[in-house]
């Protein structure tokens, strides 16, 4: 082997290793700019709102209705509810006046999930002790993504009605920071 061709040879592995060097460098720097230019929406960020229990009728269940609002731009779904008061939690949809169990109710991206008297809505069963107006249920609302939001529920009165969920009634409803979930 010559002088040139060796050094032809060591150019030439130079030049192909500064190339793979760039290419990594590009693919670095484009998966950094992906990341920040969607600012964390391609994950569930979660809050509630609207929450409430009408104060029970029966002293073996209840029913609780809230709203869960996800600023995210990725889905979750609700999979489970624990609570304080109650031996079992369960999750349930309402068509016409049938009432269905269901094991997860999903949370769109940039959408809500609305738990209403005559829709969604969670059922309280085995109750340890019937709640009264004024008191709060301590609940655990656990997602299959999210992480758990511990909330606290008010009891109202039997006939208690909210008005319409709007954006702004969520917002001013929205508790305290131990709610929301990023």
């Amino acid at each position: 082997m010559t002088r040139r061709t060796a050094a032809r040879r060591v150019s030439t592995s130079t030049g192909a290793s500064a190339a793979a060097l760039v290419v990594a460098a590009a693919l670095a720097l484009a998966g950094c700019g992906d990341s920040g230019s969607d600012s964390g929406s391609s994950e569930p960020e979660l809050s509630v709102g609207s929450i409430y229990m009408p104060q029970p009728v029966s002293d073996s269940m209840a029913a609780g209705f809230l709203v869960v609002a996800n600023a995210g731009g990725a889905d979750d779904s609700l999979s489970s509810v624990t609570s304080d008061i109650a031996g079992e939690v369960t999750l349930h949809t309402t068509s016409g006046q049938s009432m269905t169990e269901v094991k997860n109710l999903d949370v769109p991206g940039h959408g809500k999930l609305v738990l209403e008297s005559g829709g969604n809505h969670l059922m309280f069963e085995k109750l340890k002790r019937k709640p009264k107006e004024g008191d709060k249920v301590s609940l655990e609302l656990h997602f299959t993504k999210s992480g758990p939001l511990k909330v606290e529920m008010p009891v109202k009165s039997p006939t208690y009605r909210p008005t319409a969920t709007t954006k702004s009634s969520l917002q001013s409803s929205t508790q305290s920071s131990s709610t929301s979930h990023h």
